[in-house]
């Protein structure tokens, strides 16, 4: 987190949770081991604030403590790379797991595997959130003065929000997953028959009634009472609530903390300036050079997602976008997507570069989310094709949201290949993603016309400023039709009045422009699964786009067992007791 002790006390947080987590071992010889911490040490204030941050910790999984990719904040290999936004890329032999799980071939080993990481990271955040709780009574119950009343509250209030959340990334991949509260004794809960969602909710009510309005202590990263009920929205959006999720958002935009960035540029930076600024409600709270030997503190999880060698990062092409999704970003004649209006949309095959583009109408997010040849990349120069780690497997485009700025000093100077690590901050959750949650919510509950009015926010921060020459810090953002902009004609207007007549029309505005703001977010998949139409839309993706990437002719058909990850078989195995699996694999594995 973005705590000023953070640094300072992410170690200690570590060694603490295992201290907490080793309990049943403290009988051994009847002597604490050597090295271990023991029950006293974590009994005090310090102890529990510890073993909070060590939950946050969980929100980006790194090999630090297991896992790796599959574990990353922004679930690039479970919401991205499984949709139409972005191949594995890179080459065939590099994580090649991440190939069978792009193309939906999910129960070979490797893949296993990685949903295992998956599995592990979200209930060992879980795990930390209900350490902390159950720290926390048990300091209270032997000296109920031990803590202030704020502190007491924060401290239950932020614990149980991370258990819904570590919960509801669970349930996104899997549905059909246990619920663990400190008060469980046992390891072995079923997952048949379990409220999942009302449980997730039931926590993020109890967490929005106990923390304040503003970050605890001041320390920014924090979650608050407005982070719970905008969360709390997104699960009821999820859940298809859509009268109760218009009861919990529409009070946030009317009157809450949050408010769209003034331009793109701002949305996914590293300059610490604009780190947790009014678009954020919830992200990982990166950080380099704080001492941590390896970097693992910065954005770990992303680290693949940058150009290759040749550029200035060397590593390792992974996360590519698609054709389908540059081509996505056309737009009409009126500055509205082309993709509603014409269905010859995705019929360009070559490589966007720079002289391409150059006379092409183009909304100006194109080049806030992908890296083409010929145009700048943020202030580090023009992305080249020698960037790309195989432009045969992967495409000719590089992502661009997980780039930080040269001038930024967000870089690492630690860690293997450390220039792909930096202190740009993840976001999990952002004010863009709950209004257009809010305008998907409106469409669906019978207020159309207030669907498209959020919609026409975010297009209307989106004609703000574009990718410009980035020879300085000063000019990577400048107006979209800046004289210096060579490589497009970028065009993005509001939709008229009386776009959003009605509910069909109003669902394909919002579902649209859910793809264009979010890109490459990790937010793709599960958009189109919760929508019903993943199996039509990824079934045209790959028949489409298989002529273009020989790879993805290995794609099994998508169908309805998809809809729902299998879970990890070695979960399955561990979870049996007297011969009994209590986690029963999902239908169709």
């Amino acid at each position: 987190m973005r705590f000023p002790y953070w640094s300072r006390l992410l170690g200690t947080a570590l060694l603490l949770f295992v201290g907490v987590a080793s309990y049943g071992c403290k009988d051994f010889l009847d002597k604490p081991p050597q090295g271990a911490l023991d029950e006293g040490t974590l009994a005090n204030q310090d102890g529990v604030e510890a073993t909070l941050i060590a939950a946050y910790r969980i929100l980006d999984w790194n090999s630090g403590v297991g896992g790796a990719w599959g574990t990353a904040a922004s679930n690039w290999v479970w919401g991205s790379v499984t949709s139409d936004d972005a191949y594995k890329g890179s080459e065939a032999s590099d994580q090649p797991a991440i190939t069978d799980i792009e193309l939906y071939n999910w129960t070979t080993g490797a893949a296993d595997g990685y949903l295992n990481d998956k599995w592990r990271g979200s209930f060992e955040g879980v795990v930390r959130a209900n350490a902390t709780i159950s720290l926390l009574n048990s300091l209270l119950e032997e000296d109920p003065e031990a803590i202030g009343q704020a502190d007491r509250d924060g401290i239950r209030g932020e614990a149980l929000f991370l258990r819904a959340h570590f919960h509801f990334e669970a349930w996104r991949l899997w549905e059909n997953i246990p619920y663990y509260t400190e008060a469980d004794t046992t390891y072995y809960k079923s997952n048949q028959g379990v409220d999942v969602l009302g449980n997730i909710i039931a926590d993020l009510e109890a967490a929005e009634d106990l923390l304040p309005t503003t970050p605890r202590k001041g320390d920014v990263g924090r979650v608050t009472s407005w982070t719970a009920q905008a969360y709390k929205g997104k699960v009821q959006v999820y859940a298809g609530d859509y009268s109760s999720a218009l009861a919990t958002l529409r009070p946030i935009e009317s009157g809450g903390p949050y408010a769209l960035e003034a331009d793109y540029s701002r949305v996914w930076t590293g300059f610490g300036e604009y780190a947790n600024g009014p678009e954020t409600i919830l992200a990982y709270q990166a950080s380099s050079n704080d001492g941590e030997p390896n970097g693992n503190n910065a954005n770990y999880g992303e680290r693949l997602n940058f150009p290759h060698s040749g550029s200035p990062f060397g590593c390792c092409g992974f996360h590519q976008p698609t054709q389908n999704l540059v081509n996505f970003f056309q737009v009409d004649a009126a500055g509205l997507p082309l993709a509603l209006s014409d269905g010859n949309w995705n019929a360009r095959d070559e490589n966007l570069d720079a002289a391409a583009s150059a006379n092409l109408a183009l909304d100006p997010r194109l080049d806030w989310t992908v890296a083409r040849d010929g145009v700048p990349v943020k202030d580090w120069g023009a992305h080249e094709g020698g960037w790309i780690r195989q432009a045969t497997f992967g495409g000719p485009y590089s992502a661009k949201k997980s780039i930080y700025e040269s001038a930024s000093g967000a870089v690492s100077n630690v860690g293997w290949t450390n220039t792909q690590l930096s202190s740009m901050n993840i976001h999990v959750y952002r004010y863009a993603d709950m209004l257009l949650l809010l305008a998907e919510a409106e469409a669906e509950a019978g207020t159309p016309s207030e669907a498209c009015r959020i919609v026409n926010l975010i297009r209307q921060r989106a004609g703000v400023a574009a990718q410009g020459l980035g020879t300085d810090a000063g000019s990577i953002a400048v107006p979209i039709d800046d004289p210096s902009i060579t490589w497009a004609n970028y065009q993005v207007n509001p939709y008229p009045s009386g776009s959003c007549s009605d509910a069909a029309t109003a669902r394909e505005i919002v579902r649209t422009e859910r793809r264009l703001e979010l890109a490459m977010e990790g937010e793709r998949f599960f958009d189109l699964r919760r929508w019903g139409i993943a199996e039509t839309t990824l079934n045209a993706y790959v028949a489409a786009e298989s002529g273009r990437r020989d790879f993805l002719t290995g794609a099994a058909a998508f169908s309805g067992r998809h809809s729902l990850y299998p879970i990890p078989t070695v979960q399955i195995e561990l979870s049996r007791v007297e011969g009994e699996d209590r986690l029963v694999q999902n239908p169709g594995w």
